[in-house]
């Protein structure tokens, strides 16, 4: 971006880069200690541990299917192709991504001081902005949860974006318009949050650029409104990306059930948390409290006094930012965080949130710059204004930093994480589900227990919380209580896994009572979700050697040692096998099996009876 005033005197170029390489230091010391890190059971399933492309790393297959696929309710094939890069690089240890989410950062970090220093020529300031950027609490999230690469990786493309667009109002030209565009569009398939950038360019143009301030080319006498439209007819080619990828957008969503129906979240419920929200974000701004990895919806229980004073208090803000309009950052800072803000404020619901720490992570640039700005003209007045500037940055600076330590501890595990939102936030239904997974997984399933019970109490249109008590359940032969559970995330999950995973749970549940009849047609519709359950595979064609339909059993026990090889497998398709007098086939199927596990003594004695078959 071009720069319309002179830079403070004595920042040089060498002492720009000795900002750099402290911004860039303290940011990495900072976030240092997420690399000691894990995985979470949020989103991290989804993005990384349990998603099979992922898993195998950077190939075509992959990399066509994060082009095409709408996994996880979102169309970002940058960042799944950044996850399978560090897999291929760092397999599935987790400091590796937790490492590479840093640097992203950091990056961001440089940009944004480089970035704003170009525009103003301010360089302490754009420093101290870019400070509260790499440290500032609510950011954390971004930062410490790798399933948000996608906030890091689509905010360094906004900012490339940002500096192209700079380099072309200096001296335009369509080449330089196309790097802008074929930058927003890596930072829409990065992550959907940069989708403002056209409105975000025309804020630019009001400040620091000036280009909607009176030119000498037309005398001053072009009316404002005129110099407006040139601008925004200018950027028509990139608000039809961005409506291009609206659509994309809200089609993988609705896909996938993450938007909010107007049924379940109706309209103005999402106004009145929308208002609310904008006015929690700004007092997290100042007073970073009560993070948490899950906000959940207020719904209708939000009073309206609450709504009506928030939406007094942004109307005061608006009408003193428009007071004192002549300072211009003010009014470029405030529309940057409202209209930047606007895409994750609610009106449109994805997942089910009422506000997320990781939203503020490019808005609050606005109000980081407008309140820098602001109390460095206010300080000039006073006699001693060095000091008082210095000592106020350190001790903000140095409270945000211990907040932002203390928050990427929560980030060390799931149990962690979630005992810590259930601190914060009451009756957060998601995060005591996540909470009794954590449980599970640490061997404690009677705490688990009280968890997810309470989870479903809170949340009973929650499918993934019935589905995990059930799974509990069947662990504790509680059938038919586990049953039931199942048959309710059926009836509610809009998540086409977690529906065959139920599926055949529930078919092995009636598998288990010898209930054929019920169990075939759950095993069949799992199968028809998802072709590659193998459990499922396994489960019917027991049931199918169990009446004799021998081809049909030896066709699943196949296809189920297709899908991954396994002992099991391998043992019953001999099976089988032998059953319908394929005996050569049968030694094979059991000698595999041993191969896979070699004490499975069932297997070693139907391989050493057919063997002594053949011999006689």
């Amino acid at each position: 971006m071009s720069a319309p005033s002179a830079s403070l005197p004595g920042f040089d170029r060498r002492r720009k880069l000795v900002l750099i390489i402290l911004l860039v230091a303290c940011t990495f010391a900072l976030y240092a200690p997420a690399i000691r890190n894990g995985f979470v059971n949020y989103d991290d399933t989804d993005y990384v541990t349990n998603n099979p492309h992922v898993l195998q790393g950077l190939t075509r297959a992959n990399v066509v299917w994060a082009f095409t696929g709408n996994s996880a309710g979102n169309w970002h094939p940058l960042t799944w192709i950044s996850h399978m890069a560090d897999v291929q690089w760092f397999e599935m240890n987790p400091a590796g991504h937790h490492l590479i989410n840093i640097l992203w950062h950091i990056l961001n970090v440089a940009l944004v001081f480089l970035l704003l220093e170009r525009a103003t020529g301010r360089a302490f300031l754009s420093a101290v902005v870019a400070a509260l950027f790499a440290l500032h609490p609510l950011n954390v999230e971004s930062v410490a949860w790798v399933a948000e690469r996608k906030s890091v990786l689509c905010m360094t493309f906004l900012l490339l974006a940002l500096g192209a667009y700079g380099w072309y109002v200096r001296t335009p030209g369509i080449w330089r318009y196309i790097c802008v565009a074929v930058l927003f569009a890596l930072g829409l398939m990065s992550k959907a949050m940069v989708i403002t950038l056209p409105f975000a360019l025309l804020l630019l143009d009001y400040w620091p650029l000036q280009r909607m301030a009176p030119s000498a080319e037309d005398g001053g006498s072009r009316p404002f409104i005129r110099r407006f439209l040139a601008l925004f007819a200018e950027k028509i080619p990139l608000f039809a990306l961005a409506a291009g990828d609206a659509w994309i957008t809200i089609h993988a969503q609705h896909s996938t059930g993450s938007v909010g129906s107007s049924l379940a979240l109706p309209h103005s419920w999402r106004f009145k948390n929308a208002v609310f929200s904008y006015a929690v974000y700004l007092g997290k701004v100042i007073w970073p409290a009560h993070l948490a990895v899950f906000h959940p919806h207020p719904e209708n229980t939000l009073a309206w006094w609450k709504v009506i004073a928030a939406g007094v208090l942004l109307a005061c803000i608006t009408a003193l930012v428009w007071h004192f309009r002549k300072r211009q950052y003010l009014l470029a800072g405030w529309l940057w965080y409202l209209g930047t803000m606007f895409p994750m404020i609610g009106i449109v619901q994805s997942g089910r949130q009422g506000m997320a720490d990781r939203f503020a992570y490019i808005p609050f640039l606005g109000l980081f710059v407008a309140a820098v700005w602001f109390l460095a003209e206010w300080a000039m007045q006073l006699p001693w204004r060095r000091t008082f500037l210095q000592g106020a940055f350190a001790l903000l600076i140095g409270v945000f930093a211990y907040v932002a330590h203390v928050q990427i501890g929560y980030w060390r595990n799931s149990y962690t994480l979630f005992s810590h939102a259930l601190e914060v936030t009451p009756d957060n239904g998601i995060s005591e589900n996540n909470l009794g997974a954590a449980l599970m997984e640490m061997g404690q399933p009677q705490l688990a227990l009280a968890r997810f019970e309470t989870a479903v109490r809170l949340l009973p249109q929650y499918a993934t919380a019935h589905y995990n008590l059930g799974v509990l359940l069947q662990g504790q032969q509680h059938t038919e209580e586990a049953a039931r559970e199942y048959r309710i995330t059926i009836a509610q999950t809009s998540d086409p896994i977690e529906a065959a995973q139920a599926h055949n749970n529930l078919g092995i549940l009636y598998f288990q009572a010898k209930n054929y009849a019920a169990a075939l047609p759950e095993l069949n519709a799992a199968i028809a979700i998802n072709p590659a359950k193998q459990n499922s595979y396994l489960a019917r064609g027991m049931i199918e050697l169990q009446f004799m339909n021998l081809n049909a059993a030896i066709a699943d026990f196949s296809r189920a040692t297709e899908i991954a090889p396994s002992p099991l497998a391998y043992f019953w398709l001999g099976r089988a096998l032998e059953s319908n007098g394929g005996y050569d086939r049968a030694t094979s199927a059991y000698a595999a099996a041993l191969q896979l596990a070699p004490a499975m003594q069932e297997a070693r004695a139907r391989l050493e009876a057919l063997r002594s078959r053949s011999v006689k």
